[in-house]
């Protein structure tokens, strides 16, 4: 009894700090609620008797369970999408019960994570996004941050900085997300999943070179129907097409384009090089969105 006593105390210490790293985890003051109650249950079945640091045990234990719920949400939008990955929809987290953001919302998140992350947070993977609010926004050191993600803490960091960069690079990539390679590159990916061949071919320098095939309407008939899962992004920030699974990217595909036709595409899929690019996905027909 001494022990619940002494955990309902120091919960109730620490609630609104919970709180706060549940909601700029998961962006939704609903679900923020659920995974604490979800901690608490948790932490209500827990030995506490090697507890030295109340606080920090706290909030690795509210973290997982963010993470296990991002992680999920990733799944279910993935499968649910079958082949073609669904587009990342710009989180629009509210505190009011109408789901109307108001001033309170943006001035909550702008002092908290950045009006950039509000862009970019579900472009991060969960493992990123755990790693860059935990560290940046409420100074969690990465030693503590690699165990709830059971990584090094060198992994840990390298997650985070990866995260930084997509955020610090939003207002740096906004002109290439505009940019009319961009719509060229969507033009090309809508008329692929749409075999629509006569489009593709408008599209196309007459002399273009894709993989092995050369002419443009022989690289037409090999993508007329295909790209179904490929999703416009930035890579580097040079708008091209992505391949993912699980979260993972499996294939880019870039274009060279002059005179506004593609006289080059090619397609990557080296672990190792994909693996250091910086890939922000962008939603069709929003040219502001990440």
């Amino acid at each position: 009894m001494i022990e619940q006593d002494w955990l309902s105390e120091r919960f109730a210490e620490h609630q609104d700090r919970l709180h706060a790293v549940a909601y700029r985890m998961l962006g939704s003051p609903g679900e923020a609620e659920d995974a604490v109650q979800e901690a608490w249950l948790r932490v209500s079945r827990a030995d506490t008797s090697q507890v030295e640091n109340p606080g920090g045990w706290l909030t690795t234990i509210v973290a997982r369970v963010c993470l296990n719920m991002l992680e999920a949400h990733r799944a279910r939008r993935e499968d649910a999408a079958g082949t073609l990955p669904l587009e990342p929809a710009t989180p629009q987290p509210s505190i009011h019960p109408n789901g109307q953001a108001g001033p309170e919302d943006e001035a909550l998140l702008a002092d908290s994570v950045g009006v950039a992350l509000m862009v970019v947070l579900d472009t991060l993977t969960p493992a990123e996004r755990l790693a860059f609010v935990l560290h940046d926004v409420f100074a969690v050191s990465f030693a503590e941050i690699g165990p709830i993600l059971d990584r090094s803490p060198a992994a840990a960091r390298q997650l985070a900085s990866r995260a930084r960069r997509r955020v610090q690079g939003t207002a740096e990539t906004s002109d290439a997300a505009r940019s009319p390679k961009r719509e060229i590159v969507e033009a090309f990916l809508a008329a692929a999943r749409g075999g629509d061949f006569t489009a593709l071919v408008e599209l196309l320098d007459p002399e273009v070179v894709a993989i092995e095939i050369r002419g443009a309407e022989a690289v037409a008939a090999f993508f007329a129907g295909r790209a179904q899962a490929a999703r416009l992004a930035l890579v580097d920030g040079v708008p091209a097409a992505v391949w993912a699974h699980r979260g993972q990217p499996k294939a880019v595909i870039t274009f060279a384009i002059h005179d506004e036709k593609i006289t080059r595409i090619a397609v990557d899929t080296d672990p190792d090089r994909l693996h250091d690019l910086d890939i922000v996905y962008l939603s069709a027909g929003d040219k502001e969105r990440r």
